[in-house]
Formats: structure tokens, C-alpha cells, sequence
């Protein structure tokens, strides 16, 4: 995901002015969006009012999961999160931001007490590096300063041992990342190392549901060299088909746009800028094997192709990995195809790489042992069980 350098210092500029949202509302930084109204009986008017987002990745969370909120700010969306994962769950934050944490954790013991249950927590870090937490970090310099440049490889040695002992957010550890109009800040030469963390913690089958400002074609550079527009969610915005495909490079599958705004929230110089969700999942890390599985595409369209360039065709059965099988047994393929286990399992350990044969695998049909011989047909002519008819 290659990207223009700009001339402008990206994180001060977003840093200054969210510093200064923390502190009064800024109405200009963010969308209107529609909360379902329970969830913010408990939150206090300033976390209300002190809210940036551009859309509600919280729709998309269900009860009981662990989930990480990306750029959390004041913390309102890990506050409604937290009512909607509930006491069984639990849900993290991560934010660079000093001034709004301190928002965040203001009021997170009587939220707590107002839901019934404490089930948040807020780290200081950046979200392109979700192993480094700051607060340990700052700890270890205030008895560690640095003073000369021993000091500081000292201090950069110990924070790569954190990342890899006691890294902030471990990996394969979150049900769902969310992120509410806060990856477009982030500076572009970092932006492959974010979608590659979001991966890295999400555990195999977890998603990222990410909403953000898209624009409806590439930012040219002077815009991008605005740090007023920069801050302001316009500069940094993602070209709407290169949010999907940052995705997809990252191996994400199953990425989906589950939510469109109609009306551009922006324009500048004749670029709309609108917001976009996304949800994507992470595939297990299961070798692609050979099990004599198969699937049928339901349609509408004619022809479909997955992630992996395998093409499935209306109504035609294709041979699939033992891998790809279990996805589409998934949200979001299950409805749209026919599952075609194999007549005899196959044990894994038996079972040969899967594409190692002679022809395309989509058009191979699963191996199955047929009794030339057998004939059954329905009692009664009737399709249905014996208490209905067709």
C-alpha cells in the first residue's frame, strides 16, 4: 500500500487538535451518528459531547467477546461496548492522546458502578505498534533517563524486550478490533504496520470492524500538506477501493462494506469524503489441505472469486481446502453457498496439499465412492418430511 510522502509532522498536528477537542467540543471533527439511546443513559454529557467518530463499529460486537477500540479518545464507544460485551466480556482502549484518556478514565469508576460491572481498561500507545504501552514505558525513563546515547539504546533495548515479553496488547487475543475515524490520522508511512498489527492481536477468525472517511478518489499531495485538513479527517482519508484493498494485502478474507453513508459528509476541491465501515476477518493458520470438501455458490452473481483468486461458479460444485471449508461455513459465506462435506473423512495427516492437482481446483469434484447398484426413491412422491408435502 504504497503512499506520498507529505512535508507536514502528521502526529503534532493531530495531537494539538485533539488535545484542544478534549478539553471543548468540536463539532467539526466528526459525523452525526445515531446510538441506540439505552447505552448512553450512563454516559456523562462530556463523553457524549467530546466524541469524534464517523460511525458505530459497536452494532457489530456481541455479548461475552473481547474487543480492542482503536483510537478510543473520551472512551464512549468502549463505554457502550462495554454494556454490550457485558460482564462476561471485556474491552480494552488504546489511545495516544494524554488529555483524552484522562477524559476516558475520569469517569470510568462511575460508569462501572452504573452498569454493574467494570470490565474496561485504557492504555497510552500508538495503534500502529499495539505492543509498546507508553505508561510502561514513561516508567521505566523517569527512573532510567536519558542523558547520552548509551542511555538511549538502553532504554530502546528495553522497549523492544517489551514488545516481545510483555507486549500492551498480546497477540491472538482479541475477539474484534474496532476503530471509530482514527486510522485516516495516522501517518501513511506507518499504515502497513497498523493493518499488520490489527491482524497480529486479532485471534484466527476474530475481525476488525473499522469505520473511517474514505474519499471517492486519491487525496492529492497538497491537500495532504494541510495540517488543519489533516487533523480534520480530510487529508489522510483513504481512497475508498484502497481501504478495502488494505485490508485484503493485510490477509484479511471476507472484507465487507457493511455500512455506506449516501451523502458526502465533505467535499474539497470536488473530492466527496464519506464514511465507510468495513468488516474483515482473520483466517485460521490451519495448512490449506485436500479433504475431499466442496461447496456449490448459490449466486446471484454469476461467477464470484475469494481472496485466494478461486473462482466459483452459479450452481457449479468446486472442491475446496479443509481451510477455506470451515470459513465459508462462516458468517459472512454461509448463506450464500451449499456445503458439500466428504463421503469418508479424510484424517488431516493422510490428506495431500490442496491445488496440487492436475486440474484447476475449482473444477474438480470431490472424490466419492458411488453404489452403481443403489436406488432410493421418496415415499408418497413428496420432497418434504412425511407430515408436509412440496
Amino acid at each position: 500500500m504504497k503512499q506520498q510522502e507529505t512535508d507536514i509532522d502528521i502526529e503534532n498536528a493531530v495531537r494539538q487538535r485533539y488535545t484542544a477537542a478534549a478539553a471543548e467540543k468540536e463539532p467539526a471533527l466528526c459525523c452525526p451518528v445515531e446510538y441506540e439511546g439505552t447505552y448512553l443513559e450512563v454516559l456523562p454529557q462530556d463523553l457524549i459531547d467530546r466524541d469524534y467518530g464517523c460511525g458505530n463499529p459497536s452494532e457489530y460486537v456481541t455479548s461475552g467477546e473481547t474487543v480492542l477500540d482503536l483510537g478510543s479518545g473520551g472512551g464512549k464507544i468502549c463505554y457502550i461496548l462495554s454494556q454490550v460485551v457485558g460482564p462476561e466480556g471485556r474491552v480494552l482502549g488504546v489511545d495516544q492522546n494524554e488529555e483524552m484518556l484522562a477524559l476516558a478514565r475520569r469517569y470510568q469508576q462511575q460508569i462501572g458502578e452504573r452498569v454493574g460491572w467494570h470490565n474496561t481498561t485504557f492504555f497510552q500507545g500508538n495503534i500502529q505498534d499495539l505492543a509498546l504501552d507508553f505508561g510502561a514505558f514513561q516508567a521505566f525513563l523517569a527512573v532510567n533517563p536519558i542523558q547520552n546515547y548509551s542511555d538511549w539504546e538502553r532504554a530502546n533495548c528495553w522497549a523492544e524486550d517489551q514488545r516481545k515479553m510483555q507486549p500492551m496488547i498480546a497477540s491472538n487475543s482479541m475477539d474484534v478490533v474496532v476503530s471509530n475515524c482514527v486510522l485516516n490520522l495516522v501517518d501513511p508511512k506507518y499504515r502497513k504496520q497498523m493493518f499488520s498489527e490489527i491482524f497480529r492481536v486479532l485471534r484466527p477468525g476474530g475481525r476488525a470492524v473499522i469505520s473511517d472517511i474514505v474519499s471517492d478518489e486519491t487525496v492529492p499531495v497538497h491537500l495532504q500538506n494541510d495540517p488543519a485538513l489533516w487533523s480534520g479527517c480530510i487529508s489522510g482519508a483513504f481512497a475508498e477501493h484502497k481501504f478495502l484493498e488494505a485490508f485484503e494485502e493485510n490477509n484479511f478474507y471476507g472484507v465487507e462494506i457493511v455500512k455506506r453513508q449516501a451523502e458526502a459528509w465533505a467535499i474539497v476541491e470536488g473530492i466527496e469524503f464519506r464514511s465507510l465501515t468495513v468488516r474483515a476477518f482473520k483466517a485460521n493458520d490451519k495448512p490449506d489441505l485436500d479433504l475431499h470438501q466442496a461447496v456449490i455458490y448459490h449466486g446471484p452473481w454469476k461467477s464470484v472469486t475469494n481472496e485466494q483468486g478461486h473462482v466459483f461458479e452459479r450452481g457449479v460444485r468446486s472442491s475446496v481446502s479443509g481451510k477455506m471449508f470451515d470459513a465459508f461455513s462462516q458468517y459472512p459465506y454461509r448463506e450464500q453457498l451449499s456445503l458439500l462435506p466428504a463421503e469418508a473423512k479424510i484424517e488431516e495427516s493422510e490428506a495431500q496439499a490442496f491445488g496440487t492437482h492436475t486440474q484447476p481446483p475449482q473444477n474438480i469434484k470431490p472424490s466419492r465412492k458411488r453404489d452403481a447398484s443403489l436406488t432410493i426413491l421418496p415415499k408418497g412422491g413428496c420432497c418434504e418430511p412425511e407430515d408436509g408435502c412440496c
